[in-house]
């Protein structure tokens, strides 16, 4: 996506008060045949109710794109399904489609589809299936708005017997008349009656595409980081990265609660100023009202990626707990394990991380995944847990292919 993107190199030190670190463990970590064939990328991990994990990526071929799934059985993938194919996507590094489901054959997936001329004129086009994905017989557009503007960075859950989701809208960073010129100079400059900054919005689909609800969350927010949902006792939540007008750019987060959403709270105030879009998104995992959430920001001009803890909902957070080794690039992941601890992946330089972490500060010792790359290409590596696994995916750069590998709790 066209932004001022912000690309740094830091040399950073670790944190003075380090947090005391658990008895260190051997844990393994075990290589899974991939699914994905070649210039395969944007893989997406999702564990459903039932504990069935589904792995989706893209695939590019001589004349088209393709958007595959597939699903671990007794620690293999399966063979894999075609979703959709197309010619007229916008493939997104930072932006990956995805898969969601309910455990009941029940599935629905997007993709990012071209709708004008524009470079940066996109719809998120929704896909869903009622038999385990053997067909996708309905297909859809989430937002309504028909604006030629960017829609995207999508959080996908189900949530009862319909699915909730957020997004990224550009509805109003384009005036009538003038879709051609979003992206373009200007695009962040202040529109009449308030228009021009990108929103949170967010709505429940049923899986025929009937649109339940809808709702805009937040009328400012960052524009290309992505954006993050859990399902909580209360209700659905979602963290994002806000904007505020003097270009504060620090986690928010919104909550359903009593049949009404929250006004927007900050998660906690690293206070990074920023004049551009970082491209690095918060995850968010929940058991009933316990939360944890992980992110990538800047303090003091030094990079760092927190996790910090919630045991009402998202409505109150402890204090974070700083989980990098000083030199991180972001692009988190994160899963709860039980109540009040977590285990967070992250990126340190070329290096796939994750470490298991308590609300009370303390950490396990950080085991190595897999070796990437810095650059766009690789992707943002995912996590999902499976049982007394975790199931990771990423892209490796230099074969271009999507590759798996898991590791024991």
């Amino acid at each position: 996506m066209k932004r001022h993107y912000i690309i740094a190199l830091l040399v950073l030190g670790f944190a003075s008060c380090a947090p005391q670190k658990e008895q260190k463990t051997n844990q393994a970590v075990t290589s899974i045949a991939s699914p994905a064939g070649d210039l395969s990328a944007t893989p997406y991990l999702f564990t459903d109710t039932s504990n069935k994990t589904y792995l989706s990526w893209t695939e590019k071929t001589d004349s088209a794109n393709l958007f595959k799934f597939s699903v671990l059985e007794s620690g293999s993938w399966s063979k894999p399904k075609l979703i959709t194919s197309g010619n007229t996507w916008f493939i997104n590094w930072a932006d990956y489609p995805m898969i969601a489901g309910q455990g009941n054959g029940n599935l629905i997936a997007h993709i990012l589809n071209k709708s004008g001329e524009s470079t940066y004129a996109y719809d998120v086009k929704m896909f869903s299936s009622t038999d385990n994905g053997e067909q996708w017989n309905h297909s859809f557009v989430l937002h309504d708005d028909g604006k030629q503007a960017e829609h995207g960075f999508v959080s996908l859950l189900p949530y009862g017997e319909n699915i909730f989701v957020a997004w990224l809208d550009g509805r109003n960073t384009v005036m009538e008349g003038m879709e051609n010129m979003a992206g373009h100079d200007g695009h962040h400059a202040r529109l009449p009656d308030g228009q021009g900054a990108m929103s949170l919005r967010a709505a429940i689909i049923d899986y025929q595409g009937n649109k339940i609800n809808e709702w805009e969350l937040d009328n400012k927010t960052c524009d290309c980081c992505q954006t993050a949902a859990a399902i909580t006792d209360n209700g659905p939540v979602v963290v994002y990265r806000d904007r505020s007008d003097e270009e504060i750019r620090d986690m928010s987060i919104v909550r359903w609660v009593d049949g009404e959403w929250t006004q927007p709270q900050t998660i906690y105030a690293d206070n990074w100023k920023i004049a551009g879009c970082p491209v690095n998104g918060p995850r968010i995992s929940a058991n009933g009202n316990n939360l944890a959430v992980a992110w990538f920001g800047l303090v003091d001009n030094e990079a760092q990626v927190k996790v910090i803890f919630s045991n009402d909902g998202g409505a109150s957070f402890g204090t974070p707990v700083r989980i990098d080794e000083g030199q991180p690039i972001g692009r988190v992941d994160i899963e709860m394990t039980d109540n009040g601890k977590a285990m967070v992946s992250w990126m340190e330089g070329t290096k796939i991380k994750a470490v298991k972490v308590s609300a009370d500060g303390t950490k396990g010792e950080p085991i190595d995944i897999a070796t990437s790359s810095e650059a766009r290409s690789s992707g943002f590596p995912q996590m999902a847990k499976n049982g007394n696994d975790f199931i990771f995916a990423w892209t490796d750069d230099g074969d271009k292919k999507v590759k798996t590998a898991s590791v024991k709790l």
